[in-house]
Order: C-alpha cells, then structure tokens, then sequence
C-alpha cells in the first residue's frame, strides 16, 4: 500500500477541524442564550451522549468491510449538525443548538472509530505508533487551527458564520475519505472483507482494558477544561479568541511530539511513552490552577499538548494494535466509547460543581483526574512485571 494512499486518509482530519472548530463556541453561545452552568454542561454532553450509543452499529459497520462508507457518512452527519448550528443561532433556540450537537455526535459516533481502525490496519509493518502519530498529528494540527479560527470568526464575523465553516469542513473531510476509499480499491482491486472469525472474547484484554480507563480519566479531565476554561472567561469579559489561543497553543505543541511518541511507542513499548505523556498532562492542569488567566495560562496549554501528543497514540496502540482485524472496528468503537464517557462525565459531574460552587472550582480537580489516569497504567505496568 503505497503511502499517498494513508496520506488521503490522514487528511481526511478536516473533519475534525470542523468539529473541534465549534467545541469552544459551544459554552459562549449558550451563555448568550441565558443558560446557567448546568445547563452549559448537559449542552457540551449532547455530542458524546450520541456518539457513546451509536459507535457499535459504526464499529461492527467496519468489521464488516464498510469502513470508508462508514467514515463518509460520518462527514455527512457533520455537515448536517453545522446546518443546524446555523439555524440556531439565527432563530436563538438552545435546543435547535442541541439537535446540532447531537447530529455531531451521531457524525463522531461513525468517522473516528473507523478512521482509528483502518489507519491500523493499513499501517506498515513495525510502523503502527508510527502511523498513528502522524494520525494524531493531523489531528493536532486541527487543534491548533480549530480553536484559533472558531474563536476568532465567531468573535469578529459572528458565530454563524464559523458554523459555515464547520459545514465547509465537513465536505471537505468526506472528500478525502472518498478520494483514498477511491485510491486503495484501484490499488488492491479486491473487495475490502473482515478476516477470520469474529470472536469477541479478544477484547476482554488487560492492554485493552487498562488503556479504555486511562482513557476516560485523561478525557474527563480535558473536557471540564475545554466546557470551563471558555465559559470563565466569557464571565471575566475575554472574548472567544482568548480561549481559541489556548487551545491552539495545546494543538501546536502536541504536533511536536505525535509523531516521536509513535516512533518511540514502536521501539520500547506504548505503555512508557503513555506515562511521560500522562504526567505531563497532570503538570500542565496544576500550573492551571496556579495561573488561570492568559497569557500565563498559556504555559499550562504548552504542556498539556506535548502530553497529550505522547499519551493519545500510545495508549491507541495499547488497546488496539494486538487485536484481531475482524474485530478492530468494533475495538475502536468501544475503546472511544470510553473517550465519550470522559467527555460526557466532565461537563456534567464539573458542571453540577460549578453550579453550585463556581467556574473556578473546576479547575481543582484536572490535575488529580489525570493523575488516576496516570496510576491506572502503573498499575498496568507493576501487574505485568509480576508476570515475568
């Protein structure tokens, strides 16, 4: 399989640059419509509510050689959710706004677990973190411009027009997944087929298992920030770029360690790299609470995104790498599963805390949330050294 054809899919990421695009916009528009704290966080919940109930039908939808169908759809569902966005914003109804997240979740629900499963599948030989790093690099560099571009259009040229975006973006992603489904059927000239029988007993795995809850924590922490964080400085005055920085600061600094964290996942193992990444990650959300506001806050973003660049493809490598290609799909799925129990989690269980305490009481609990991540995978690494 020549490379250009897992260079389509990579940039298939365009998707998610529409749909990180609006993530930051999601608590400032809802504060413009009057919702309080809670209500912020149930909004910020809808798209992993979605997501978390459909990506088994999308992971068994792969298994069963419609992957690239499958992530074509998933575009599809997101240019329909910034449709929605859209008419939210110009008839000021919340609930259209949630009919939009939750077309966004139904979007994540079939891209990024077959996204996840076929860039595995068609990595090189020896070269699977590899992949997955320069994966996660496309990723990141969404997350760099994401944030930046939806705070900074919805700031000065109003939020539906950063919704137009997300819809832009969308087709564009679909595009790129069309063009390598379109490039790898030419080279192989043979139907894409799950191989070998399917047995599900494969995933009860402790790599697997230990990787989907270091998963949650780490994502339970980085939700509250993302909902939060935005939703505190809209409080303080800031406008929406200010957090759109933060979050492209994190996406810029994460690119400078995807692609060595997959490299080194490859050579001494996903569970070391998945360590530094993790207690980088714990680092970054202590300085955030020292130095909430910018442009010291800045530093915490910096930290967090070179962890997170080294914690994201070595803990996909951990759950995924050793499974069966007939169940990888469904693998994937459930493994993200996991992704949208931390999202959803941390917007409502933070969001009852800012409620009835404040914004700023959030930020006390990221670090620590990421530390049990951490410990989860020492945990890992101590059980299997008893092993040897």
């Amino acid at each position: 399989m020549e490379r250009k054809d897992l260079w389509f899919l990579h940039f298939s990421a365009f998707f998610f640059l529409g749909y990180v695009l609006v993530a930051p916009l999601i608590s400032p528009l809802a504060i413009t419509f009057g919702a309080s704290p809670f209500i912020v966080g149930i909004v910020a919940s809808v798209s992993s509510i979605f997501a978390l109930i459909l990506k088994p039908l999308g992971g068994i939808l792969g298994d069963k050689g419609k992957s690239f169908e499958v992530m074509m759809v998933g575009a599809i569902f997101g240019a329909f959710a910034g449709f929605f966005y859209i008419l939210s914003f110009f008839i000021k109804s919340l609930v259209i706004f949630a009919v939009g997240r939750a077309l966004h979740g139904v979007a994540a629900a079939f891209f990024f677990p077959s996204s996840l499963s076929t860039a595995i599948t068609l990595a090189p030989k020896g070269r699977v973190g590899e992949t997955l790093g320069w994966r996660g690099t496309m990723f990141s560099v969404s997350q760099l411009l994401g944030p930046a571009v939806g705070g900074f259009v919805a700031e000065y040229l109003g939020f539906h027009s950063a919704f137009i975006l997300t819809v832009i973006l969308s087709l564009i992603g679909f595009f790129f997944v069309l063009t390598a489904y379109r490039e790898i059927k030419n080279k192989m000239h043979v139907k894409e087929e799950a191989e070998g029988k399917i047995s599900y007993k494969e995933l009860v795995n402790l790599s697997f298992i230990f990787a989907a809850v270091s998963l949650f924590f780490m994502v339970f922490a980085y939700s509250g920030m993302y909902t939060f964080l935005p939703a505190y400085y809209k409080l303080l005055g800031f406008g929406t770029s200010v957090f759109g920085v933060y979050a492209s600061v994190m996406g810029g600094f994460s690119i400078l360690t995807r692609v060595f964290g997959g490299r080194e996942a490859d050579k001494r193992g996903p569970v070391p790299v998945a360590l530094v990444g993790l207690l980088l990650s714990s680092i970054s959300y202590a300085i955030l609470v020292i130095y909430l506001l910018p442009p010291e806050a800045y530093l915490s973003a910096a930290i967090l995104g070179m962890g997170f660049g080294l914690a994201v493809p070595a803990l996909q490598m951990l759950a995924l790498v050793n499974l069966p290609k007939s169940i990888r799909g469904i693998g994937s799925s459930i493994y993200t599963m996991f992704f949208d129990l931390g999202y959803l989690s941390g917007p409502l269980v933070l969001g009852y805390l800012a409620e009835s305490e404040s914004y700023k009481s959030v930020f006390f609990f990221l670090p620590i949330l990421t530390f049990l991540s951490l410990l989860n995978l020492m945990i890992l690494r101590l059980w299997r050294r008893k092993k040897v």
